[in-house]
Formats: C-alpha cells, sequence, structure tokens
C-alpha cells in the first residue's frame, strides 16, 4: 500500500514539473503546476508521516502549504498588476519585469 500511494504521489509530482517544463508560454498554467509541485510534496510527507507515525512530516506539509499561499497570492498580485499594463500575461513580452 505504501508503494501504491508514494508512486501516485511521485506520479502528481512529475505531471507538474513536464507541466512547468513543456508549457512557457502562459504564467498561470506555470502557477499551478508549481502549487501542484508544492502539494504532491506534501502528501508525500503526510503519507510518509502516518506510516510512519510520526508528527514531523505533517508540520514540514504544513510550512510548505503556507509558503505555497503566500507565493501563489503574490504570484496572482503581480500578474494583476501585469495584465492591467499590458494586457496580455504571455511570458513572450515580459520585458516589463526587466527591471
Amino acid at each position: 500500500m505504501w508503494l501504491n500511494s508514494f508512486s501516485v504521489f511521485i506520479t502528481l509530482f512529475f505531471v507538474s514539473l513536464f507541466g512547468m517544463i513543456l508549457n512557457q508560454r502562459n504564467i498561470l498554467i506555470m502557477l499551478m503546476s508549481l502549487e501542484m509541485v508544492f502539494l504532491s510534496i506534501s502528501f508525500n510527507l503526510i503519507y510518509a508521516s502516518v506510516y510512519l507515525d510520526d508528527i514531523n512530516g505533517q508540520i514540514f506539509a504544513i510550512l510548505i502549504l503556507t509558503v505555497a499561499a503566500a507565493e501563489s497570492s503574490i504570484g496572482l498580485a503581480i500578474l494583476v498588476i501585469y495584465y492591467r499594463i499590458r494586457h496580455t500575461v504571455t511570458i513572450e513580452f515580459m520585458n516589463l519585469m526587466k527591471g
């Protein structure tokens, strides 16, 4: 049972990594793929914590989820401001962010 669930979480992790690598045009899909990476890591830590009867994995999962929520809110706020200025969210035209 441990290996079956572990393979599901690893599959979710690699699907989200491929989503980030293969789709480099839309920033929203890249942010969602990054959230899926954080979520799969959290699932893996929680499941390992339950399997090993240890609470440290659950504590780390909560920390990862809070960082993911902060990253998501800041990323979406930057994206909304960028969309108001440029009226597009494609990465090809993001020379405004260079500084």
